[in-house]
């Protein structure tokens, strides 16, 4: 057997005790995690800065918070979520017990990425121990500092048996893929995405995939223009560019272009100063093929700010692009890198236009002080979610589902969406032996009485939530009315003894 093979079959010799049911051991192996993200901080951030160059400040905001915040999450709610869910009966069930009860998938197969390497590949994590499953988690191979530390780190904190660590690069991958697991989560690009899926459909499993693709950003004319800049300029560079959800192009009118620029320089100036070659909050680019990469993407293009570069360091400006059409080469893939074109629209009718003619995004940016924009927005297009008015910080909100739709992936993830996704919703109904007489309608001969008496039973549903709302009511309204009775008659008394 293969090392991956060896991998799996313990996973799944492990996962076969059932210690992962009981909550307490989830919980414990949550406290875990989190031992070793507040443990091995430095070890962390060293790894990072190795590999993409991100400064200390940079790890804890970006990787480190939005990991703890998940953890805590789960184990504060993880009673809650794997706790059965009653649902609505109908009249042939309502003295039956019918409820959902979420159970652990089996195995799941966490293929992660390499620009947030810890955030992306143990979020998901997270959602895999909450839920009660063994995962084998697979860092991307071009973080390589990141996993090397990954794979030392885990097994000293979590259960090695449930929760391996394998690392290598694509023919490790591929072995794995060749196996089966209950869930395959992958993060990454939409190429490698589709062979992730035709690997997994061989052995009919589900996957989760967290893809990419070009989020496009729409500024109105009418809006703050300087607000709205400075809000892009942080989305899109962080991490030099090289975020999923970053805006990857601008869509304004012609009258506002020349403004977008100036306001662009002043952000990109403010945050990163007129060197930021030098500055340690900007980042590098993950190795020099991606590096060649995302300068070849500039052809055809002008550069209207930035454009500096050294290959030596992997390093390239803060770059705003101008001159760009649909056909550029800079439009015809996710851009991954700190490159900005602004592309020419008459308004917000070609704008929509513009985004619904290709594949759906991640994310849909919009700036504007007008609401019912905002809202044809929405109704017009679709994408994985879409965000007014700033930009990333959808991602910060553990209440709403983070995954694509189309081209830019399918499932969601983050907090009890980490649960729901990794686990399957069993549905479970408890009859007793009892009211046969009722139950008498289903059985042969089906005569058209019976099937009146069906229709009843069957097709009329029981809102209890509304029932006990009502009851309620007509509770306190029966108090009240006692209430006033109560008082009225002590009125009543009253002036009977004064008279």
């Amino acid at each position: 057997m293969s090392r991956e093979e060896l991998v799996v079959q313990r996973a799944r010799t492990s996962f076969q005790t059932g210690r992962t049911k009981p909550l307490e051991y989830r919980i414990q192996q949550l406290k875990s995690l989190l031992s070793l993200i507040s443990d091995r901080r430095t070890d962390i951030a060293d790894s990072l800065k190795k590999d993409l160059g991100k400064s200390e400040n940079g790890t804890e905001l970006f990787e480190i918070m939005k990991l703890e915040g998940e953890i805590r999450l789960a184990i504060e709610k993880l009673a809650e979520w794997a706790a059965p869910r009653p649902v609505e009966k109908n009249f042939l069930t309502i003295t039956d017990e019918v409820y959902i009860q979420p159970e652990p998938l089996g195995v799941v197969l966490i293929i992660g990425a390499w620009n947030y390497p810890w955030a992306v590949t143990l979020v998901p994590l997270v959602g895999a121990i909450a839920a009660g499953n063994a995962a084998v988690i697979k860092p991307s191979e071009v973080s390589s500092h990141s996993a090397k530390v990954m794979e030392e780190l885990l097994p000293q904190y979590l259960d090695k048996d449930m929760y391996p660590v394998v690392t290598g690069g694509v023919s490790e991958t591929q072995e794995l893929l060749k196996l089966r697991f209950d869930h395959v989560f992958y993060t990454g690009n939409s190429t490698v995405g589709k062979l992730v899926m035709e690997a997994a459909a061989r052995h009919l499993t589900p996957v989760t995939l967290e893809l990419g693709g070009k989020s496009p950003c729409y500024i109105d004319k009418n809006c703050d223009i300087a607000v709205a800049c400075r809000r892009i300029t942080w989305g899109k560079f962080v991490n030099c560019g090289q975020t999923c959800i970053a805006p990857d192009y601008i869509l304004c009118e012609p009258s506002i272009q020349s403004r977008v620029f100036e306001e662009l320089k002043r952000s990109i100036e403010e945050f990163y100063t007129d060197n930021p070659k030098t500055f340690e909050d900007y980042g590098r680019i993950i190795n020099q093929r991606h590096f060649k990469r995302v300068m070849a993407l500039m052809e055809g293009s002008t550069v209207a700010l930035g454009g500096e570069s050294d290959e030596s360091q992997c390093y390239i400006a803060p770059t705003v692009l101008k001159d760009v059409t649909c056909e550029s080469k800079v439009m015809k893939e996710e851009i991954f890198g700190p490159l900005l074109p602004v592309i020419t629209v008459s308004g917000v009718d070609e704008a929509i236009q513009f985004i619904n003619e290709r594949e759906k995004p991640l994310v849909v940016y919009v700036f504007s002080h007008d609401n019912k924009l905002i809202k044809r927005v929405i109704a017009e297009t679709s994408s994985g979610a879409l965000l007014a008015n700033d930009c990333l910080v959808h991602y910060t909100v553990s209440s709403l589902p983070f995954g694509g739709v189309g081209n830019s992936g399918m499932g969601s993830y983050l907090g009890r969406h980490s649960f729901d996704q990794l686990s399957h919703m069993r549905s479970c109904l408890i009859k007793q032996l009892k009211l046969e007489g009722v139950n008498s309608m289903r059985y042969p001969p089906h005569t058209p009485k019976k099937l009146d008496w069906a229709r009843f039973f069957l097709l009329k549903t029981l809102n209890f939530g509304r029932l006990r709302r009502l009851a309620l009511l007509a509770m306190l309204a029966g108090l009240t009315a006692f209430v006033v009775q109560f008082g009225v008659s002590c009125c009543l008394q009253r002036f009977l003894r004064r008279s």
